[in-house]
């Protein structure tokens, strides 16, 4: 892992704020992580590491791009782990949503200085080290990214099933933290 991944995420967390209580608490415990474990982005930190996701929207069309997780089960947004190539937490999260829906310039949402910035914080338990290994912690990092006009997207290998959905027809195998996310994600589109 890059030490300018560790320095944006850190300053990327320091920078985010939240009206929300329990936000900002998951803000403060994603610093934490990071202050003791100079590895917290990485996949082999356990049993807990940072991620980066981004909820994938056509604004013109109302609707959002969700996954079929085949891990989970669940239509989830884009994201996973950050790679050593990753220099930004943004970019872990545009790298994601590129490549698990195939679609071509994306752009995240930014704040006011211009940089992307997040818009949830989400933590969760997972397997990612498999089946018989034991659950660790994500501590995700949630974006928008906003589809071009007439974007096709293209179903990876990451994925059983990509589908568009309107931002009021949400399918029901999807969580209470995907709903709230796209419920921010069209609030600001």
């Amino acid at each position: 892992m890059s030490d300018a991944l560790h320095q944006d995420a850190v300053r990327t967390l320091q920078d985010w704020k939240s009206a929300d209580p329990g936000q900002d608490q998951l803000r403060l415990d994603y610093l934490d992580h990071l202050a003791g474990h100079p590895d917290g982005l990485m996949r082999a930190c356990l049993p807990a590491h940072i991620t980066a996701s981004a909820v994938v929207v056509d604004p013109a069309a109302g609707r959002v791009l969700l996954t079929l997780h085949p891990k989970v089960g669940r239509w989830l947004q884009m994201g996973g782990h950050c790679e050593p190539g990753d220099d930004t937490l943004a970019g872990a999260a545009l790298r994601e949503a590129t490549e698990e829906s195939g679609i071509a310039g994306l752009s995240l949402l930014t704040g006011v200085d211009g940089r992307p910035v997040p818009v949830k914080l989400d933590r969760h338990q997972v397997r990612c080290a498999g089946k018989d290994r034991p659950e660790n912690t994500h501590l995700d990092v949630q974006y928008v990214a906003v589809a071009p006009p007439g974007a096709q997207e293209l179903i990876s290998e990451e994925s059983l099933d990509l589908r568009w959905f309107g931002f009021d027809g949400l399918p029901e195998l999807s969580d209470g933290s995907v709903r709230t996310l796209v419920g921010i994600a069209r609030a600001l589109v």
